[in-house]
Parts: structure tokens; C-alpha cells; sequence
């Protein structure tokens, strides 16, 4: 692939750049060599960083990846991508701050939930690796075993709550088996309300699931029954899941700027609403999140008005400056007319590759930025980049998305009016829904970027969610093409203003006191009540 060193050297002033033809293999005593120097090092390849991390365990110095090939190097536009190259590498360097752990434990206390010879088939799979029960749906074509190995039970499961190392489940009809069974197992009285504890359910009943977005709650394993494939691969997943597990904190959450309620009057419920694994509960004037079954999708942290839920995996700030790298160092490199294609690693990344492999690649100006989920972006993110000079936002969502997209459909619309409101016309704002690369690249080719803000915005962000969406606002504000004061926000934006009878308010300031934000505020020298 052509490689602008030119453009390299402009975009990332600080920094020497060596290039090679095979660092990888017969050059790699030379990446050995700058590996052993101290110097922190960005290698633009990611396919054989595994190699390169090895020979970086021998060195001291910090190592970061930068993929230039398939997002820039193997394109039809690739001569002129010597720009996005410089930004790519230098957003790789970026530091990120360390991701916040919780922690998950798991003794192998294993519960089987299916029908009959199903369910005790792989129960006896998993006997010699974890500490198994089988509760049996339909246990009418049971065999009594021969020795009785393991727990069966019968029953079937009403309510389940919990996760990995920690579940509970309510059985109703349950019943142990009678020791004198003979042609078929018999059980004895069945009672309802039974309450069981386990480490790992695994469920192949074939029933509904018993936790929503089952997929993402760690622990719970589900198997179609007719599908052996399925049912192998989920006893496999089901040995390993014995032992301490650490799993990202994806959410910080502020429980003092909550506005969920106040004097028993519920103010907000939108990441209630939004969250698909239902890890987030009322608990008095705010809400408790539950980091333990938090599957990380973000939509809480983009929906939350006050911040009090703000995404860790990275923080908002630490996003925000490597997004800010890549167009500061796109545009210095000689960059014109940035678009950001935002998406994540498992669709969007695999995409994107697939285009690069077998079609045109992504065009010389648009420049992919990867997310952990596409549903924690917020209007901070996208108000930065417009602010930090794109002529164009997308981001990449799947055909047929696996979860509810509607918090991300809300943050779209909300910037897009404001984006309207301050001058920004056109289609800057969209998402390209396909599991198509050939697809994805028509979406881009026919992008007509409009013109970007006259005077791109530099500015650092600093501080919590809120305080980088205040920051963001105020610089699109400032450097948009038709800057307004005010702008009409569609139903159910989280700003806005305070409606207050005046007639009948005695200035008792105890709003002041419930506002979580401190938007109200009052004067220790006269009677007032202030809204900012």
C-alpha cells in the first residue's frame, strides 16, 4: 500500500516516524531494537500485535496499535489517505485511563433446566466438571439412573434473578424423585414457591428465556434443545466458568445527581426505560445500577440529563481527547472535509474490513472511530465532532439490530436539531443499517459532505459527562455557521426551561434544594430563585 510520509510527518510533528516494508518478520530486530528504547511506540498494524507484544515484554517501552491498512492503506483512494493515516496513528496513542473492574465469582454450582433424557444427557457431560442439578421440565420419559450421581429434580422455573456466581430461581411444582422408581421416574409431592441458588444456569428447555436480553446476562447460558450444536458448544461454555472473574464497570454512576424522583414525585425514569438487561432499579429519589448484570450497551450514560450515569469504558473525557487527536492531526496532516464513521468492533469493524478486502475500502476522508456498543453515543460526541470540523457524521448499525434502538434514535434526532438550529443543513447526521460492505461503501461514496464550521473548534475537553457536553454545546455554538441562542428542541429533549406560577410561589427554595444539578439556585442576600 502507497505510504505518505509526508503526510505523516506533518500530522504527527512530536513524533519520528520509521516505516519499513516487513517490520513483521525480516525487519523485526528493528522494532525490537525502538521496543527496548523506553519510548512510548505506535505500530500501524494490528494484525500481528500479538508478535509485537511479545517482543514488547522484553522491552520498556508502552506499545499501541493503529489499523492504517484496511481502514486507510487498502482503499482505491489510498494515495490520498496519507492524511487519515497521521490521524489513525495518533488517535492510537492517545492514552486511555484504566477500565474500573468488578468482580464475579463462581464456585461451579451448576443448575440443568430442560426436559427429560435432554436435560440428564447433559447433565452427565458436566458431572465431572461442576457440582450439578438437574431440574426436569417434563420428566415423564425419564430412565431412573443406575447410581444416582447427581441431583433431579422436577419443576419448572417461575422467576429468576441474578448473575454469574449469584443467581436465585423460584420453582413452582417442584419435586424430589421417589428411590423406588422403576420403568420411569416418579416423583413424590410437588410443591410451588421451591427457592434454588447456583453459580451457572443453563437453560435448554426451549422455552421463553428467563432474563431479558438473555444473551448478555453473564452466567445464563440458553440452548435451543433440537439444536446439538448449540447445546455442546453451551456445556463447553459452562466448564469454563468455574473460578474469579473480573468484568468492566462499563457505567459510573452519581447516586447525589439523580433526578429519577424527589417528595415522592418521579421526575425521570429514560435509562429505566432503556436499559435492555434490567440492571437498573428505583431505589428512593434516585436509581441503583447494577454493575454485575450491566452488559455495557451505554444507553443509559447517553440518555442521562444530569450525568449521574456517565460511560467508563472509556470515560466520556478520554474519549473525547483521542477524537479530538483525530481531527486535530487530520487537518494539520493537510486533511480536508472529515466525516466520522462511528461503529463497533464486532459489526462495524468486521465490515469495514470486509470492504477493504474485496472492494474500494472507505474513501481518503472518512475517518472510522470505534466505540464499545454504537448505543453509548451521546450528544457530547456527536456536538464535538461537528464543532472539531466534520462535514458529516454516520454510524454503523446492523440490518436487523439485536437490541431496542430507540435511545440512539432519540440522541440523532436531538442533534440533529440542533445542528439545524445553528446553521449545519443537510443530511450531516445518519445511520448506514447494513450487514452488506458493498452496501456500506455506496452509503459512503454518496455522502455530499456540506461545508464544515469556517473556523474548526480546538478546544480540550476536561471533567464528567455533563461538564464535556457543556463544553461541546458551547464551542458548536461558537464557531457554527448561524449561531442562536435559542433553538426548539424536539419532545422530550432533557433541556429546556422551568415553568414556575409566580403568583403562587412563596420562594421557599425548597426546589433549590431537591434539584440534583444545582440548575436552581437561590441569593444568600435576597429573596430569589435563579434557573440556569
Amino acid at each position: 500500500m502507497p505510504l505518505d510520509v509526508g503526510a505523516l510527518e506533518r500530522g504527527c510533528r512530536r513524533a519520528e516516524i520509521v516505516n519499513g516494508q516487513q517490520l513483521c518478520r525480516a525487519e523485526l530486530e528493528r522494532v525490537r531494537a525502538l521496543l527496548g528504547s523506553g519510548v512510548p511506540i505506535t505500530i500501524g498494524c494490528t494484525q500481528e500485535a500479538p508478535l509485537f507484544r511479545e517482543v514488547a515484554a522484553e522491552g520498556a517501552s508502552d506499545v499501541a496499535f493503529a489499523n492504517i491498512r484496511e481502514t486507510a492503506g487498502w482503499s482505491a483512494e489510498a494515495k490520498k489517505a496519507g492524511p487519515k493515516m497521521a490521524a489513525l496513528m495518533a488517535a492510537a496513542a492517545t492514552a486511555m485511563p484504566d477500565v474500573p473492574f468488578t468482580h464475579l465469582e463462581s464456585a461451579g454450582v451448576a443448575l440443568v433446566y430442560g426436559r427429560g433424557e435432554r436435560a440428564s444427557e447433559v447433565a452427565n457431560l458436566l458431572k465431572e466438571h461442576l457440582n450439578i442439578t438437574a431440574l426436569i421440565t417434563r420428566p415423564d420419559d425419564l430412565t431412573p439412573p443406575r447410581t444416582t450421581e447427581f441431583p433431579i429434580v422436577k419443576g419448572t422455573i417461575r422467576a429468576a434473578k441474578g448473575h454469574l456466581g449469584a443467581f436465585e430461581i423460584i420453582v413452582d411444582d417442584y419435586a424430589a424423585p421417589r428411590p423406588s422408581s422403576r420403568g420411569a421416574l416418579t416423583f413424590g409431592p410437588a410443591r410451588d414457591g421451591a427457592v434454588s441458588r447456583c453459580d451457572i444456569l443453563l437453560d435448554i428447555s426451549g422455552g421463553p428465556p428467563l432474563f431479558p436480553a438473555a444473551d448478555l446476562r453473564d452466567g445464563y447460558l440458553r440452548a435451543d434443545p433440537g439444536d446439538s450444536v448449540a447445546v455442546l458448544r453451551a456445556v463447553l461454555r459452562a466448564r469454563d466458568l468455574v473460578g474469579a472473574f473480573d468484568k468492566p464497570r462499563y457505567v459510573t454512576f452519581t447516586a447525589d445527581l439523580c433526578a429519577h424522583s424527589r417528595s415522592q414525585i418521579v421526575g425521570c425514569r429514560r435509562c429505566l426505560d432503556l436499559c435492555p438487561t434490567s440492571a437498573i432499579a428505583p431505589a428512593g429519589d434516585h436509581v441503583a445500577i447494577n454493575d454485575k448484570i450491566c452488559a455495557g450497551c451505554g444507553q443509559c450514560a447517553a440518555a442521562c440529563p444530569t450525568g449521574a450515569a456517565s460511560y467508563a469504558f472509556p470515560p466520556a473525557d478520554a474519549l473525547m481527547r483521542k477524537l479530538r487527536t483525530l481531527f486535530l492531526v487530520y487537518r494539520a496532516a493537510g486533511g480536508v472535509s472529515p466525516i466520522l464513521l462511528l461503529h463497533d468492533e464486532d459489526h462495524g469493524g468486521a465490515l469495514i474490513e470486509a470492504l477493504a478486502r474485496h472492494g474500494d475500502g472507505l474513501p481518503a476522508n472518512v475517518l472510522p472511530f470505534a466505540v464499545n456498543e454504537v448505543t453509548q453515543i451521546g450528544l457530547e460526541l456527536i456536538a464535538a465532532a461537528f464543532a472539531y470540523g466534520a462535514v458529516a457524521v454516520r454510524v454503523i448499525l446492523r440490518a436487523r439490530p439485536r437490541r431496542d434502538l430507540a435511545g440512539l434514535y432519540s440522541t440523532i434526532a436531538l442533534a440533529e436539531s440542533i445542528l439545524a438550529g445553528l446553521g449545519l443543513l443537510g443530511e450531516r447526521l445518519a445511520t448506514i443499517e447494513t450487514d452488506d460492505p458493498f452496501a456500506l461503501g455506496e452509503a459512503l461514496s454518496a455522502i455530499k459532505p456540506g461545508e464544515s464550521v469556517s473556523r474548526p473548534a480546538t478546544f480540550e475537553p476536561v471533567g464528567g459527562k455533563r461538564d464535556v457536553l457543556r463544553f461541546a454545546l458551547r464551542e458548536l455554538h461558537r464557531v457554527g455557521p448561524a449561531p442562536t441562542d435559542i433553538i426548539a428542541l424536539p419532545v422530550g429533549a432533557p433541556f429546556g426551561t422551568v415553568e414556575i406560577n409566580v403568583e403562587g410561589c412563596t420562594l421557599c427554595l425548597s426546589c433549590v434544594s431537591a434539584c440534583p444539578t444545582g440548575a436552581l439556585s437561590d441569593d444568600p442576600d435576597q429573596p430569589t430563585l435563579r434557573f440556569a
